[in-house]
C-alpha cells in the first residue's frame, strides 16, 4: 500500500527480513502473499544462507522460482571469496549480484558521515573510504570473474568515479543512489534527529553535487527508494543507539523531484525510477499501447505538498520529510487488464 501511494507499480523486495529470503520456499511464500496486489512484487534472493556471509544460498533454485537478483540487502558481504563465488556462479543463469558497499571494519560504531560535522557533534563517523574500498574490491572481483554487478546505493563522489572508470573498461557494472540522498547533508544532523540516521549516511555537499551531476550525465543508472521502515522504539533513542533506516517509498519521487526539478528533465527522472531499474533486473519495461496490460502512475510533477504522517500508508513514521515541502504529487497507480477494472 505504501508503494502504491508512492507511485510504484512494481518493487523489488530486499532479502534481509526475518526470516531472510534465502530459499525457494521463502521466495514462493512472498509471491503467494503478494497475489492480487496492484503493485507487482519482485524479489531479491539472499546471496548467502541466513545472511551469514559464509555459504551461498540456493541461488539457482531461487532464480528458477523467479528471483530477479541476489544480495544480502544491507548486510555487507565481507568475505571476498564468497563474492567471487557468487559472481562466478551467477553467470550460469545470467543473474545479477547486488552488493551493499560498506566495510564495517573501517567504521566500527560509526553513525554518520565522518567529517567536520561528526567531530563537532561528537559522533563516531563513517568515512567515505568504507564505501569506496568495498567498491574497489567488488570491481576487481568482477574484473576477475565476469558477471553482472549492481551497487544500489552509492553516496560518495569517489565511488562514482571508480564505477565510471570500470564501465569504460567494459565491465558489466551499474549503480544507483537512494532517492533521499540528495535531500540532506551531514550538516543537517546538528539537531540529532534520528530520522536522519541512514546507511549509507548523508555525506557532504561536494558528494551531493557530484551525484547530481552523475544523474544528469547518465553515469548513475537507478534511483531507488531504499525504503527501510523502523518501529518508533528503534528510532526514539539517543542518536548512537537508534536504528539506521528511513520510511521513504511514499516520498521517493517527490523528494528527488524537488532536488532535481531545475536540473534534470522529468523524462530522465522517470528513466531512473521506473525504466532503468527494470533493465538492470532483466524485466521488460512497461509501455503504453493498445492491447497491453496497464502499468501506469498518474501524477502531477509540479504540485507542491507537505507530507502528512496521518495520511501515510506505511506503518512506520520514520520519515524526515514530515515538515518539508515536496514537489511532485502522486494521484494513483493503475495496473492490470481492462476487464479487471470493471
Amino acid at each position: 500500500e505504501a508503494a502504491a501511494k508512492g507511485g510504484f507499480t512494481g518493487v523489488l523486495i530486499s532479502p534481509d527480513t526475518e526470516p531472510p529470503i534465502d530459499t525457494k520456499s521463502s521466495l514462493e511464500y512472498i509471491f503467494k502473499r503478494a497475489e492480487g496486489n496492484v503493485v507487482k512484487i519482485e524479489v531479491c534472493g539472499a546471496l548467502s544462507e541466513k545472511l551469514e556471509g559464509k555459504q551461498l544460498a540456493e541461488m539457482l533454485d531461487m532464480s528458477a522460482s523467479g528471483a530477479k537478483a541476489f544480495g544480502d540487502g544491507k548486510v555487507p558481504v565481507d568475505r571476498s571469496e564468497l563474492m567471487n563465488r557468487a559472481l562466478e556462479y551467477s553467470k550460469n543463469f545470467d543473474g545479477v549480484i547486488l552488493s551493499f558497499p560498506h566495510d564495517s571494519g573501517l567504521a566500527p560504531g560509526g553513525v554518520m558521515h565522518e567529517g567536520k560535522a561528526s567531530v563537532s557533534l561528537g559522533l563516531k563517523g563513517i568515512p567515505s573510504t568504507s564505501e569506496e574500498l568495498r567498491v574497489v574490491r567488488d570491481i576487481e572481483i568482477l574484473r576477475y570473474t565476469g558477471g553482472k554487478l549492481h551497487i544500489p546505493t552509492i553516496s560518495s563522489a569517489r565511488s562514482l568515479e571508480l564505477i565510471k572508470k570500470a564501465r569504460k573498461e567494459g565491465l558489466n557494472i551499474t549503480c544507483g543512489i537512494a532517492a533521499h540522498q540528495l535531500s540532506f547533508t551531514d550538516e543537517d544532523l546538528s539537531t540529532f534527529d534520528t530520522r536522519l540516521k541512514v546507511l549509507p549516511p548523508f555525506r557532504g555537499s561536494g558528494d551531493n553535487k557530484a551525484l547530481l551531476k552523475g544523474l544528469a550525465e547518465g553515469h548513475i543508472d537507478v534511483i531507488c527508494s531504499d525504503h527501510a521502515p523502523e518501529d518508533i522504539e528503534n528510532k526514539k533513542r539517543e542518536f548512537e543507539n537508534a536504528a539506521f533506516g528511513i520510511s521513504s517509498i511514499e516520498t521517493a519521487f517527490a523528494s528527488i523531484r524537488k532536488e532535481t526539478k531545475e536540473k534534470i528533465a522529468l523524462e530522465r527522472l522517470i528513466e531512473l525510477l521506473a525504466i532503468n531499474p527494470r533493465h538492470v533486473l532483466g524485466i521488460e519495461a512497461p509501455c503504453v499501447d493498445v492491447d497491453t496490460d496497464a502499468n501506469l502512475t498518474v501524477f502531477d510533477p509540479d504540485a507542491e505538498f507537505n507530507l502528512n504522517r496521518s495520511e501515510m500508508a506505511s506503518k512506520s513514521g520514520n520519515s524526515p520529510f514530515g515538515h518539508a515541502s515536496l514537489t511532485g504529487q502522486v494521484i494513483g497507480v493503475i495496473r492490470g487488464k481492462l476487464e479487471s477494472w470493471n
